[in-house]
């Protein structure tokens, strides 16, 4: 079978729907992996459904999964960059697609989406996969889709029915383009047609790919006039969560992320200002980062260290303390958490904080944080949350949690091979305990 072409996100020879729903099928139930999908998948689709399989996408998911309250997400429209060029998305993609059976969309960064409009018929089939404003339609919530995958590439791309992960989203086709703020090059959002077959044409492409400049451009314009949005700029972004080396992730004035790696002693440093807006100490730093044998000189060296390291704008003193507002993976998990949203928590936890840290402040604030969220996901898979239940599990801090397990095994509705996995593992692990 010949090979597809991926020099655009776009399919060359490509294999037909029938094939592609048996090797999507073969590929979720782990018969195959993403290294044997080179002959008949495009590699930019096996490596999106490898990334949607990784963080727990459900391909049975009855559409994405909601992401706010739509008053949340009409806040959002309200205040977005690219509220004030939607009269020209309307213009070049809307109003010819009001009988054509398309679907026009339009996503923040995160794959919110803000706007969808169109065919009448077309919006109200894509209700039934929760294709509507305020649903979070990113790679990591919907699977791989032609606007989140785009956005997680930051290429415009099309998905081509059966390559979509998610088996409510196949009979669609999508094509979509990322768009940038013309000033910054930050990633705004994303430009989406969702319909038939027709959809996932070169022209189409051309179409959406040529919108997103106009949109560009517009919003230079307007930028110049003095009457556009404010440059759009990314907060710096810590990293501190799973087995990856600690980085802080910053943006050049072209948009272009760079990723500076931590020491272990500065990774610490910064998780313990970030959760202490308020400042540190020299003294209270250097009980929070070792309660015996750190003194105040070695604090300042390394905070003198840091300051080179993230940039002097970035870090105070008397008390030490961060000036400028950072994002960070440990505070989205946190956030989520505190907003009632397990989901999206887990989406967030690629696994425990800093693992090899010393430091006993970030030990325990690594406990609490795995401990919140398993309390919080053992709650919701008494409400019928399964599904959460299992994507913890999965986890390396899940894999010897009898307990977990054991509620899993008696999670009502699971299917009859999920029980068994559920009986089995419990068996494995009481084998290892004696």
């Amino acid at each position: 079978m010949a090979t597809a072409k991926t020099t655009n996100g776009r399919a060359g020879s490509r294999p037909s729907s029938s094939t592609l729903r048996t090797v999507h099928e073969l590929f979720l139930a782990g018969e195959v992996d993403a290294d044997d999908l080179s002959s008949s998948v495009r590699p930019v689709v096996a490596q999106s459904w490898e990334r949607s399989r990784a963080v727990g996408v459900d391909p049975d998911l009855n559409g994405a999964r909601p992401a706010e309250a739509l008053a949340a997400a009409a806040r959002l429209r309200d205040t977005h960059p690219l509220a004030p060029a939607l009269p020209v998305i309307r213009r070049l993609l809307v109003n010819d697609a009001i009988d054509s059976g398309v679907v026009v969309a339009v996503s923040a960064a995160d794959g919110t989406l803000l706007w969808v409009e169109g065919d009448p018929n077309a919006c109200r089939r894509a209700e039934a996969m929760n294709f509507v404003p305020g649903a979070d339609w990113s790679e990591r919530g919907a699977g791989t889709n032609a606007p989140g995958t785009a956005l997680a590439l930051d290429r415009e791309l099309q998905i081509h029915g059966s390559e979509h992960f998610s088996r409510i989203v196949q009979p669609w086709s999508c094509t979509a383009a990322p768009v940038h703020d013309p000033t910054t090059g930050a990633l705004l959002g994303a430009i989406d047609l969702t319909g038939d077959a027709q959809v996932a044409s070169s022209q189409t492409l051309a179409l959406v790919r040529a919108t997103a400049v106009a949109v560009e451009n517009h919003l230079a314009l307007l930028r110049v006039a003095g009457i556009g949005p404010e440059p759009a700029t990314r907060k710096p972004h810590l990293v501190v969560l799973g087995g990856d080396r600690p980085r802080w992730v910053t943006s050049d004035a072209y948009g272009h992320l760079q990723a500076t790696y931590l020491t272990g002693r500065h990774a610490d440093i910064l998780v313990l200002l970030s959760r202490h807006p308020e400042g540190l100490s020299a003294d209270h730093l250097a009980v929070l980062l070792d309660d015996k044998d750190l003194d105040v000189v070695t604090v300042r060296a390394e905070m003198s260290r840091l300051r080179k390291v993230i940039g002097a704008e970035n870090l105070g003193s008397r008390p030490y303390r961060l000036l400028a507002p950072i994002t960070s993976d440990i505070g989205e998990v946190f956030d989520a958490l505190d907003a009632g949203d397990v989901e999206a928590a887990l989406d967030r936890y690629s696994g425990p904080l800093l693992r090899q840290s010393v430091s006993p402040a970030v030990a325990r604030l690594r406990t609490a944080l795995s401990t919140t969220l398993r309390e919080a996901v053992l709650a919701e898979s008494r409400r019928g949350r399964a599904d959460l239940l299992r994507r913890w599990l999965d986890l390396p801090e899940g894999r010897d949690d009898r307990d977990g397990w054991q509620a899993l095994r008696d999670c009502s509705g699971l299917n009859a091979v999920v029980r068994a996995q559920a009986r089995g593992h419990l068996a494995g692990i009481d084998y290892e305990l004696g």
